[in-house]
């Protein structure tokens, strides 16, 4: 399951503040200016061990001269027919409205489960003003306040009931590797899959766009087997306007979530761009293992420095997460596609690499004899030992005495220094300090 809560209702009733509340930091715009959020902004969240994507949309709006309205009431639909769960959220302040009515209607059509969520329950006397929304035929409204989270703990424990837990998404998963394609639109995501496969599997024209679903292609090749999936272009969301679009969007996100490893394809002629530190932005926040393929290289004057200069550049942007294999290649001519290949399955097996217990506290002696966490505060941090923690991805805990002390430089080192030593190239490392 794609573990998906789309967040509707009309303008101004603390969709994007309850969307930030979700995803813990400020990621969506909030105005009392009605209107605000206009494109679909996607966020990532767990609750209870169980982890789901939310989507704010722009608030519904009928019988508006505003030119975005048509396009936020499609947007808001399809938002609805590809989530999971949808969560309606109307202001308790201003009671029932034609608007809320209007919204209400479609959602009582849909055979998704619906959240009837009245917000801006800022006090216990507001709660008795939510039974005026049992007119909407939405059932028992769920009385929260998205600026101080009352109410939304016991609102999640009820939404994530419909979810997929962690250990499910991995019974269901294949053994397989799952390997996603990702990129902004036409920098050869489908050339790249042709070549993989030797055949024209995939439409390819020099139209950005062409791709519109995200593909599944099993490999069976050279002694590897693994899912391949092309996906459509992720653009900037100000310039997604088609209601296909949109969906490919959608399920390019999802192509992300369900894979093991990520080709994040860059255009050569271009270079990295602000919308390709968006996609690394979303592949790093899933935890996914991540290969950078520098595509069309052989359109590229080339001396013997612009590869190390290249490569330069790529780390500076990705810093501090730049220990990221980069593959020059070129979809056309065939050039490194093979070692993009065993490049992306050395990613698949650094991120499900276990490190004994033994081994983790000879490195982390051999570690702190070279440094020691600086003194903070007059105080002294002693680190005691080390453990590989049982996720699906590598995560370690470091048990100390004083873990609140520990600077996000020496975090850092580390972190690098676990990299050196166990080889987690392409792979998010999560480090946690405890007491002990």
């Amino acid at each position: 399951m794609g573990n998906i809560i789309a967040i509707v209702g009309r303008p101004n009733v603390g969709k994007s503040t309850f969307f930030n509340r979700l995803v813990g930091w400020r990621h969506a715009i909030v105005d009392e200016i009605a209107g605000v959020t206009r494109d679909r902004i996607y966020g990532k969240s767990d609750w209870n061990g169980v982890e789901f994507s939310v989507i704010d949309t722009g608030g519904w709006v009928v019988n508006s001269d505003d030119i975005f309205e048509e396009e936020i009431r499609k947007q808001v639909v399809l938002a609805i027919e590809e989530a999971d769960v949808i969560t309606f959220l109307v202001d308790v302040q201003s009671g029932v409205t034609d608007m809320d009515s209007a919204v209400a209607d479609i959602l009582r059509r849909t055979q998704k489960p619906v959240y009837l969520v009245a917000n801006k329950v800022d006090n216990n006397e507001l709660r008795f003003s939510a039974s005026d929304f049992y007119t909407l035929g939405l059932g028992d409204p769920w009385c929260i306040s998205s600026i101080n989270g009352a109410g939304t703990g016991d609102l999640l424990d009820d939404i994530v009931k419909h979810f997929s837990t962690k250990t499910e998404q991995e019974e269901e998963s294949l053994k397989i590797p799952r390997i996603a394609v990702v990129g902004r639109p036409n920098v050869g995501k489908s050339s790249l899959i042709n070549t993989f496969i030797g055949e024209e599997r995939n439409i390819v024209t020099p139209i950005a766009g062409t791709t519109r679903d995200a593909i599944d292609t099993h490999y069976r090749k050279f002694g590897y087997d693994f899912i391949i999936v092309d996906t459509a272009g992720l653009r900037r969301k100000a310039k997604v306007k088609e209601d296909l679009e949109f969906y490919s969007v959608l399920r390019s996100v999802r192509a992300i979530e369900n894979s093991d490893v990520c080709l994040l394809l860059i255009d050569a002629t271009q270079g990295i761009e602000r919308q390709d530190m968006n996609i690394f932005s979303l592949i790093v926040r899933n935890r996914k293992g991540l290969v950078i393929v520098v595509n069309k290289w052989d359109l590229v004057e080339k001396d013997n420095k612009t590869t190390e200069e290249y490569t330069k550049a790529i780390k500076e942007r990705i810093a501090p997460f730049n220990n990221v294999p980069i593959v020059f290649a070129s979809a056309l001519t065939k050039q490194r596609v093979f070692k993009v290949v065993e490049q992306a399955i050395q990613v698949f097996e650094n991120r499900k690499r276990r490190v004994p217990t033994s081994q983790l506290n000879e490195f982390l002696q051999e570690t702190l004899d070279i440094q020691q966490p600086p003194a903070y505060k007059g105080k002294y941090i002693k680190i005691k030992y080390v453990t590989q923690l049982p996720t699906k991805t590598p995560q370690f805990a470091f048990f100390c005495n004083l873990p609140q002390y520990i600077r996000d430089p020496y975090k850092r080192y580390l972190e690098n220094r676990l990299r050196e030593k166990f080889n987690f190239s392409g792979v998010p490392l999560e480090l946690y300090f405890r007491q002990k």
